[in-house]
């Protein structure tokens, strides 16, 4: 159960490096404009809000590898940023996706319950 455990905090921080480099670097190239459903003058005016909100995701990722590789000692590190992934994906499905539930905060919640079960 703990390489079960493991391996989906990694696939949730994994996740989050994506989400940085769609924010971060191809938000107004068409990949982005695609997944992110975005017209080209919305995306260029808002790229560098955009930038701000991949650095954050970035942060997101990096606390789980943090997590990850202290080992049993990062139990703690990673039930904290797995909750941040979780509330912050409960938020954006309320209020601009619901597709975001099932990028962030299921992958997230199912890495918990993984967590808790070791």
């Amino acid at each position: 159960m703990q390489n079960i455990a493991n391996f989906l905090v990694a696939l949730v921080a994994l996740i989050h490096v994506y989400i940085l480099v769609l924010e971060m670097f191809l938000w107004t190239q068409p990949k982005g404009l695609k997944v992110f459903n975005l017209t080209a003058e919305f995306a260029q005016a808002s790229k560098v809000l955009a930038a701000n909100q991949g650095l954050y995701n970035g942060f997101l990722a990096a606390g789980l590898f943090w997590g990850l590789s202290l080992g049993a000692a990062g139990f703690s590190v990673k039930v904290f940023f797995l909750l941040c992934v979780l509330i912050a994906g409960l938020y954006g499905a309320a209020t601009v996706n619901k597709r975001i539930l099932f990028v962030q905060s299921i992958p997230a919640a199912l890495a918990l319950i993984c967590l808790w079960l070791v």
